[in-house]
């Protein structure tokens, strides 16, 4: 991740404002179900996209969406390739260094461990998580040994195939992946990681986060933001 932020930095100096454009894009992985996702028409979708869309209305704006993998989804902020964030990416203060967030929009979402039996030694052991994400990071100083992957679905696949003993992810995505194989189960404890689930927006943006600040303030006043975070099923409500 430190090397994610030197370069975020760098990068930092080239982009312009959001709202001197026409359209405000918006960038997302697409892989993380149901945060986000690819739907069967090729179309991004997922709680994301519902509430991305929404927030675009209230905001007055006109947006657009973009997949960009997980890997490179700070720097390409930064460097202008779209205009925000909204990809389940946890506020932290380490990517605070480098990009701006709205307000949380879900509360912080448990971590759950995965695996495919219930003896798996999660402090010692070795631990699948996806890289430049919170769950690497507490993987890496917990004493267990980390093999990070760059998509959640290579994760998962890691355990099936026995190249680690468990993975470590939202606990939303290791319920999507233990209805999609019940061979799967959840291990240990929960754990608490980040501070919510917000938008990231360019530090230069703070006319447009300010828009979306005002358009989630708005959605949590009404209850349909709840009511978005209970279909989806991505997190605690509000």
């Amino acid at each position: 991740m430190n090397k994610l932020i030197l370069t975020a930095a760098a990068l930092a100096l080239v982009a312009g404002p959001s709202l001197a454009q026409d359209v405000v894009r918006m960038g997302t992985e697409g892989a993380y179900p149901p945060w986000n996702l690819i739907n069967d028409d090729g179309e991004i979708d997922g709680f994301e996209r519902e509430l991305g869309d929404e927030l675009c209305l209230r905001a007055d704006l006109t947006c657009e969406w973009v997949k960009n993998d997980w890997d490179s989804i700070i720097p390409n902020l930064v460097s202008g390739n779209y205009d925000v964030i909204i990809a389940g990416m946890s506020i932290t203060d380490e990517r605070d260094e480098v990009i701006d967030f709205t307000q949380a929009y879900t509360p912080p979402d448990p971590s759950l461990y995965m695996a495919l039996s219930d003896g798996v030694d999660l402090m010692g052991g070795v631990i699948a998580a996806q890289t430049g994400t919170i769950q690497a990071g507490y993987v890496a100083e917990s004493g267990a040994t980390l093999v990070e992957f760059a998509t959640p679905d290579e994760t998962v696949a890691a355990v099936k195939n026995g190249e680690v003993d468990a993975v470590l992810a939202d606990s939303s995505f290791i319920q999507t992946a233990i209805d999609a194989d019940p061979a799967f189960m959840v291990v240990g404890d929960p754990v608490s990681l980040g501070g919510g689930v917000g938008m990231g927006i360019r530090e230069s943006d703070g006319e447009l986060k300010a828009k979306f600040d005002a358009a989630i303030t708005s959605m949590k006043e009404d209850g349909s933001l709840n009511e978005l975070i209970e279909k989806w099923e991505v997190s605690t409500t509000w």
